[in-house]
């Protein structure tokens, strides 16, 4: 497989911090790649650079062999970049079904039509109510936003992501806050999301991560230390200290 998203000494400073330190990472066609780390170790930065959200100080992202380090962030969306939130970013006096409706009227580009209900246009509704389809919501569609649970949420904002018809998500903590019922239905959504799209995966959530992860970039201070499968890198004597202090095995626990 070839590298869909690649990134190649990326450094980021605010002031004589040094969040990404020059940072290598390649993101192949197809996989689930999770980047793991502890707290501090500059993943959500990371992420924010790679859509465009802020800018790096050197380096270079590419994107399906294009160079993408100074795009806008609308660009980066347009041209198959998708990104989900640690907190969730929600129009909370929509429905959940309008709410996935503007994602793809974002992507198609088009006005809606004069003194015409924007729930008329199929154009609109038919692609919103696959993606709500595709993460179990869709008998949830006309619901009021409040009205979901939190693990609703993040399905739901999961689907506006899919209704921009991305070819790589990137998914910052999408199991953040939920609780053991809600991170199993999750994972299950992310397992059956593989292979139907690239991933790169921010999580905390060892469990998730080893059952889901096809690759595994362990961060620190803004540099990846290893790469490997996910047995590859529990194995791996530096991840361990750098998680636990000493050479017990990373385990796949919560």
């Amino acid at each position: 497989m070839t590298a869909l998203l690649s990134v190649t000494g990326l450094v980021k400073r605010f002031g004589g911090l040094i969040a990404t330190n020059g940072l290598n990472l390649d993101v192949r066609s197809g996989e689930l790649h999770a980047l793991i780390g502890p707290n501090g170790a500059g993943k959500t930065t990371i992420m924010s650079q790679l859509t465009g959200e802020l800018r790096p100080d050197a380096g270079k992202i590419a994107f399906d062999g294009r160079d993408i380090t100074h795009w806008p962030i609308p660009r980066r969306a347009l041209g198959g970049m998708a990104r989900s939130y640690q907190i969730t970013q929600l129009l909370k006096d929509f429905s959940v079904l309008e709410n996935v409706m503007l994602m793809v009227q974002a992507r198609q580009g088009h006005s809606f039509r004069c003194w015409r209900p924007a729930l008329c246009e199929r154009a609109l509704v038919q692609p919103a109510m696959q993606a709500l389809e595709s993460v179990g919501l869709a008998q949830r569609a006309q619901d009021d936003v409040m009205a979901l649970a939190h693990g609703e949420h993040r399905q739901l904002e999961l689907a506006m992501a899919l209704a921009m018809s991305p070819r790589l998500l990137l998914l910052d903590e999408p199991l953040a806050g939920m609780s053991q019922a809600e991170s199993s239905t999750m994972v299950t959504l992310l397992g059956q999301l593989k292979r139907r799209y690239t991933i790169l995966l921010v999580e905390h959530d060892m469990q998730a991560v080893f059952a889901l992860a096809d690759q595994v970039s362990v961060l620190v201070y803004g540099k990846a230390i290893a790469t490997g499968t996910p047995a590859h890198v529990q194995r791996n004597p530096e991840v361990r200290r750098a998680y636990l202090g000493d050479d017990e095995p990373l385990r796949s626990a919560a």
